[in-house]
């Protein structure tokens, strides 16, 4: 390093960021905001030791091998598919991250969206709106003494099903990846992909994206679907096909979403599901309570002056050692 304090690029997205300004001090010089583009990310993190992320910023091979500073990225949440982890290990970049942190405020926003579509929250505020009342909205459906189908049963999705409990609800999950003792605690049946699909009255992704997830969520599954049923996603937004989504909503074979993450982020504004009174829309907050971040970032700020300071960093929240291949990715997303 040279003289004066490390620098550190940060994602505009990372908050709160009194947090982390008053985590860092004077250890680091904070550098914040960037586009998320190749381009921009590599001009940015010229002379940049340290990378403060969300998912937003793509840190791709190409990036990595173009940052000669870069030592260390700190990605806040579990999910990691946004950096390339085979080209941090080759360049010598360290990755940290935060899995299993942020999980009960996703749980908890997943949740918010099945009762908002449910419940007729955007139909209700849309005719007070139009200065209408109680009679021109329908009837809202229950989520209490229903069933629904949980899509990747990580951290994400068994805290989900902790919240169900509350609810009466029959909760049945699919997970290639976890074995059935680790659903009995909460009472889950885990069962198959088109069982999950089929048999509940709400459906709420909670998986990794991988390669075995991407599109999972597609024509044919959104057919398995009841008419009347739910879809939720805070996930990642290429888990489902948003045009096979959105003919399922035109025709009514879909009762109605729910969605934090989309395929293209920001969502454009002349996206058709702005259309639907039945989808609920939120900008990729999921993950985004205070108590949830606060902690986060001062977890990622430990391991970074730990690792600045050639110190062992805890095994849990390492995806990458500078000297090392990237360990597996885990088993559900963030939504962040």
């Amino acid at each position: 390093m040279t003289g004066g304090a490390p620098r550190a690029l940060v994602d505009q997205d990372v908050k709160p960021r009194d947090v982390l300004e008053r985590e860092v001090g004077a250890a680091l010089s904070l550098e914040v905001g960037v586009e998320a583009t190749e381009e921009a990310l590599i001009e940015a993190l010229d002379g940049v030791e340290i990378l403060f992320t969300t998912s937003r910023l793509p840190v791709t091979r190409r990036v990595l091998e173009r940052a000669d500073s870069l030592r260390l990225v700190a990605k806040i949440g579990t999910g990691i598919d946004t950096i390339d982890l085979d080209a941090a290990a080759d360049n010598g970049v360290g990755v940290v991250y935060t899995p299993g942190m942020n999980a009960l405020s996703v749980a908890e926003h997943a949740l918010t969206l099945l009762l908002a579509v449910k419940r007729n929250v955007l139909t209700g505020q849309r005719a007070l709106e139009a200065g209408k009342w109680r009679d021109e909205v329908p009837n809202a459906r229950s989520v209490a003494g229903t069933s629904v189908g949980i899509v990747g049963f990580g951290n994400v999705g068994s805290r989900l099903a902790g919240l169900l409990d509350g609810f009466n609800v029959d909760v049945y999950a699919y997970d290639p990846y976890v074995h059935d003792i680790d659903t009995q605690i909460t009472g889950t049946t885990l069962t198959d992909f088109e069982t999950v699909l089929s048999e509940p009255e709400a459906v709420i992704v909670t998986a990794e994206h991988t390669s075995e997830t991407r599109g999972m969520v597609d024509e044919r599954a959104l057919a398995t679907m009841d008419d009347d049923a739910v879809l939720v996603n805070t996930a990642r937004g290429p888990i489902v096909d948003t045009e096979a989504l959105v003919d399922a909503l035109r025709a009514g074979t879909v009762g109605g979403a729910g969605l934090d993450v989309f395929e293209t982020e920001p969502l454009p504004s002349d996206s058709p599901l702005h259309d639907f009174e039945n989808v609920v829309t939120t900008p990729h907050i999921a993950a985004s309570s205070v108590r949830a971040r606060s902690s986060i970032i001062e977890t990622l700020v430990e391991c970074v002056f730990a690792f600045l300071n050639g110190e062992t960093l805890p095994e849990r929240f390492v995806a990458v050692n500078p000297a090392e291949r990237p360990r597996a990715a885990p088993d559900d997303s963030d939504g962040n």
